[in-house]
């Protein structure tokens, strides 16, 4: 199947920037997701009390870059989103908590240029699904490496595949029962149909392995529950 484009995620994201921006819910479509960005949260000030310099990448309406930010309210932070509705409703929601200078930045974080020891801590929730290829992981994943001080934190929350087929049917199976309880049948329908155009995920000892290849000196597994996981990395 084609996948979107780029051009058209960002013009589906700058329609949902409510759904995105709720701190209690969290992305209502991802299992688990508040428990997941606190487990982030705490683990990303645990791992760097002292950070000066947060990355929220992929921020949507900013929930992971708020959660950090809640714990360290005296760094700077920068955030990164394709929509450029996401981004700003994710800087007016950080420059209410932390005394730091915000720098919201809209564009595909494939392309934007995220410099080299700058940041103590990058978050990423639910949003490298949209990678593609190896070529486009391995990209990402280096730019964050580079991207982070010695001793800095990657943090991951997002949607993965199994390693078979027929785990993978499980896994999606749990996730759609999750669906049910919340959602009606056409937004059922919506989420299915998004999730086969617009979404590319691989699976989490993918990632981990990269994370190894690429240089980070240590994985995290913090949390799983049917296809979604949240991890992380350090340098």
């Amino acid at each position: 199947m084609t996948k979107s484009t780029p051009e058209a995620i960002r013009h589906n994201f700058d329609q949902q920037v409510e759904r995105f921006s709720n701190i209690e819910t969290g992305q209502t479509t991802a299992i688990d997701s508040p428990l997941c960005m606190e487990l982030i949260s705490q683990s990303a000030k645990l791992t760097n009390p002292n950070a000066t310099h947060i990355m929220d990448l992929g921020c949507g309406g900013g929930n992971y870059a708020v959660k950090v930010a809640m714990l360290l309210p005296h760094v700077d932070c920068t955030l990164v989103d394709i929509s450029s509705n996401m981004v700003e409703a994710a800087r007016e929601r950080v420059s209410e908590i932390i005394s730091g200078k915000v720098t919201a930045i809209q564009g595909d974080y494939r392309e934007v240029e995220l410099g080299e020891n700058r940041f103590d801590i990058i978050t990423a929730g639910t949003t490298l699904h949209h990678l593609r290829d190896d070529e486009e992981w391995e990209l990402v994943f280096e730019k964050i490496y580079r991207a982070l001080k010695p001793g800095g934190s990657f943090w991951i929350n997002d949607i993965v595949i199994a390693e078979t087929d027929k785990i993978n049917d499980i896994m999606l199976s749990g996730w759609l029962s999750k669906l049910k309880q919340q959602v009606n049948e056409d937004e059922l329908e919506m989420y299915i149909n998004r999730y086969e155009t617009e979404d590319t995920p691989r699976t989490l000892s993918y990632q981990l392995e990269l994370m190894k290849k690429i240089g980070f000196s240590k994985t995290i597994l913090l949390h799983k529950h049917f296809n979604f996981t949240a991890f992380g990395a350090l340098k």
